[in-house]
């Protein structure tokens, strides 16, 4: 095998790099967006908290233009590696060259790292990113033996469902304690339903129904409803209703239909639905 090689960055969308030229419309529901650019500022990592849908991934993706820095999102799961993130090595022909993972990429380039559901990855994973979570901002990469500094503008960005979260998937204090956290929950009901209109492209007072029709179910978590719909899911409905679907038929896609398989539940929510739409 030949002498081994190190490819060079690619920072494209193929290696899961954003940029953002236009505005990821975002509502603030408060000092959010002032609290994440002074970490930024200031080289603070920052973790996400909130419900599924609740605009998590949308903060961070305008914060990326607002600060106008490339974003890489990885998803986290299960079978995720510290390989995965750092990177391995490849043969090609008779040759081995290094591939960057994304989240050396990230820091690299000096873009904001997201790591989405970090609490689904391994706690032998989320470790590699200690050394990048504080003043240090440095990623050993073992296999390569390299010791990368991150690059200006690097920032490293978590989040995750608390709502999920147990003793077996949990972030140790070791990982919480290195992130300034914000915490997200749905939107007050006229900021929701301005933020439904806006990306479905309904009228506003369908919009209203929506929300109203969601604040509803999710009280029916009392009742063994695992989750509440997220604003996604009726921006989803509202979108079909907007291409032509029947606003009872799109609320029982694209609503009822990703909450539960539970008949009672089912049933329940179906009530509500044949009531407000």
């Amino acid at each position: 095998m030949s002498q081994a090689e190190r490819s060079p960055a690619d920072p494209s969308l193929e290696n899961g790099v954003r940029r953002f030229p236009t505005e990821p419309f975002y509502l603030a529901a408060g000092d959010e967006v002032d609290v994440f650019t002074k970490c930024h500022e200031r080289g603070l990592a920052v973790m996400v908290k909130g419900p599924t849908g609740c605009g998590k991934t949308r903060f961070v993706e305008h914060m990326a233009w607002r600060l106008q820095r490339p974003l890489v999102t990885i998803a986290c799961h299960d079978d995720l590696s510290a390989s995965d993130l750092t990177g391995r090595y490849l043969i090609h022909g008779d040759e081995t060259h290094w591939v960057d993972g994304p989240l050396t990429t990230a820091a690299r380039m000096g873009a904001i790292c997201y790591l989405d559901e970090v609490v689904e990855a391994r706690q032998d994973t989320v470790v590699v990113i200690h050394p990048l979570s504080d003043d240090r901002r440095i990623l050993p990469i073992e296999k390569t033996g390299e010791l990368l500094e991150a690059a200006e503008g690097f920032q490293l960005v978590i989040s995750y469902n608390p709502g999920y979260q147990h003793a077996i998937k949990d972030l140790k204090p070791s990982t919480r304690q290195r992130f300034v956290t914000l915490d997200f929950g749905f939107p007050s009901a006229n900021d929701e339903a301005e933020i439904v209109a806006h990306e479905s492209g309904v009228k506003k007072a369908t919009a209203q129904r929506l929300v109203e029709l969601a604040r509803r179910i999710r009280q029916l978590k009392e009742q063994g409803l695992a989750e509440g719909p997220g604003t996604r899911l009726l921006i989803a409905a509202g979108q079909l209703i907007a291409g032509g679907i029947a606003p009872r038929q799109a609320c029982h896609s694209a609503i009822v239909g990703p909450l539960t398989d539970d008949p009672d539940l089912l049933a329940a929510i179906s009530d509500l639905v044949s009531a407000m739409m």
